[in-house]
């Protein structure tokens, strides 16, 4: 199995994750037969690998809520959904602004002609 996230998710080396993650939603892949979804409670990491606590992954009989992952091993943090929805808004005001240029540079351009 190759866990590579989905469209609501980013993909960061667990090397960058510090403070700023801690409360994330997180996924990824420890183990080739293991993909994990939890709540980041904890980070600890050395130059080779970063320990991750999890809330809401233990309890089960093979789950556990600590992993240690190579610094350059992908994890997949949620997006955040009000950053998310401003850039979307701001490209849809771009493509809005574009529109409205063309048809206002095609009403001058019919004007002109016109007069002519």
């Amino acid at each position: 199995m190759e866990y590579n996230g989905n469209p609501s998710e980013k993909a960061i080396p667990a090397g960058e994750l510090d403070r700023r993650h801690v409360g994330h939603s997180v996924s990824f892949q420890p183990n080739d037969f293991t993909v994990v979804f939890g709540t980041i409670a904890g980070i600890a990491r050395t130059e080779a690998l970063v320990y991750l606590s999890l809330d809401g992954v233990a309890g089960g009989t093979h789950l556990k809520d600590e992993y240690d992952l190579p610094i350059d091993k992908n994890v997949y943090l949620q997006l955040d959904p009000l950053g998310s929805a401003e850039k979307g808004l701001s490209e849809a005001a771009s493509f809005v602004k574009e529109k409205l240029d063309d048809i206002t540079k095609n009403l001058r351009d019919r004007d002109q002609g016109k007069s002519e």
